[in-house]
């Protein structure tokens, strides 16, 4: 919106050939959407503390986080407002592959919302029930996925990343690679939310890795170079991106140990489903697996243990997800939420090898 105002009334000054260019557009998203959120976090913290809706902490999780109990949650609403206005600002709204990432945020956000509100007011931890949850998300995902195909310029074709040439067209069946993208992300994003901070750093070290894929994508020459599919407007979804980063930047400021807020499932299920959509409007699925691992590891924890213990009765982890596990090992929340840390951006470092590893 902002972009067309600059475009419309200075055309061919300064200013109006800056906003031209995607770069100077993320640097300014990223800063717009980290003052929001560095604006709205305190606001949202102190009316949240002075109603009483606070944090339900598990009492079957490990011990320590029951002093946890009374955190404000539902951060992760300041920062899908954030999100939504830096890109609303900043970029182009004629692009559908816009709206369509910008619509998966929202309503996976509103199903986190609804969550988050049943726990609140009803003081557990159950909230939405688990199906209901799983048909909600499922069927968003679906729906993205077809408009993904009807509007937002892809086709039915997964790409490999490190094999320029190899590429599976999955016709009807895309719509459950789809769902397994989306669904699978939002969620695996809510499971490795357990920690203070956990959780945002790699989902920002991820849309980094999206930022650049992105641009790369919806740049003609960059992607011809690189011997990615070049797909027209990708380029503006790097913008969402890098307002992802700042408001990222902004909330782990409160959110960093000990945390003052917690983002809750409206937080993790929009980010989630944001990085999913992302990656499925520019065929960067496998990169975005790579660059988000930690979110898959995370995940794979919990089916592992889930399915073993109904085999054999027994326990693989002590506890899942695995950043459980080794804080029951002895290790100190802070020693593992830093070294998850220093996993997602080697993760990060890995998926960005594949630019030119082709």
């Amino acid at each position: 919106m902002f972009f067309q105002l600059i475009q419309y009334f200075f055309p061919d000054k300064l200013i109006g050939n800056l906003f031209h260019y995607i770069s100077f557009r993320c640097l300014v998203a990223s800063f717009t959407s980290f003052l929001l959120a560095m604006y709205l976090m305190p606001k949202l913290i102190a009316y949240l503390n002075s109603k009483s809706i606070k944090q339900m902490i598990r009492d079957d999780g490990p011990k320590s986080h029951l002093k946890k109990t009374g955190t404000p949650t539902m951060g992760g609403l300041m920062m899908v407002i954030g999100i939504l206005v830096s890109s609303l600002l900043f970029c182009r709204l004629d692009v559908p592959s816009v709206w369509i990432a910008l619509g998966v945020l929202v309503s996976f956000g509103a199903v986190g919302f609804l969550d988050d509100y049943l726990k609140l007011s009803k003081k557990n931890t159950k909230g939405v029930s688990f199906r209901a949850k799983m048909i909600s998300l499922g069927l968003l995902s679906l729906l993205a996925t077809y408009l993904a195909i009807q509007y937002g310029g892809i086709d039915t074709t997964v790409h490999f990343p490190f094999l320029k040439s190899m590429a599976l067209n999955l016709g009807g069946l895309f719509f459950i690679w789809g769902f397994l993208i989306l669904c699978g992300s939002s969620n695996a994003v809510n499971l490795t939310d357990g920690l203070d901070g956990l959780a945002i750093v790699p989902v920002m070290t991820t849309a980094f890795v999206l930022l650049i894929t992105s641009y790369v994508s919806g740049h003609a020459v960059f992607s011809n170079y690189l011997q990615f599919e070049h797909l027209q407007g990708a380029g503006e979804l790097s913008i969402i991106m890098a307002s992802v980063i700042g408001v990222g930047l902004g909330f782990l400021w409160f959110n960093s140990y000990p945390a003052e807020i917690f983002m809750g499932d409206v937080g993790s299920l929009a980010l989630g489903g944001l990085l999913s959509s992302v990656a499925l409007l520019t065929h960067k699925e496998f990169i975005f697996l790579m660059a988000g691992f930690l979110f898959v590891i995370e995940a794979l924890s919990v089916m592992t243990q889930v399915g073993y213990y109904k085999w054999k009765k027994k326990r693989i982890f002590k506890m899942a997800p695995i950043h459980h596990h080794f804080e029951l090992s002895g290790w100190a929340e802070s020693k593992v939420i830093v070294r998850f840390w220093i996993l997602s951006i080697l993760f990060a470092f890995v998926a960005l090898s594949a630019l030119k590893l082709r």
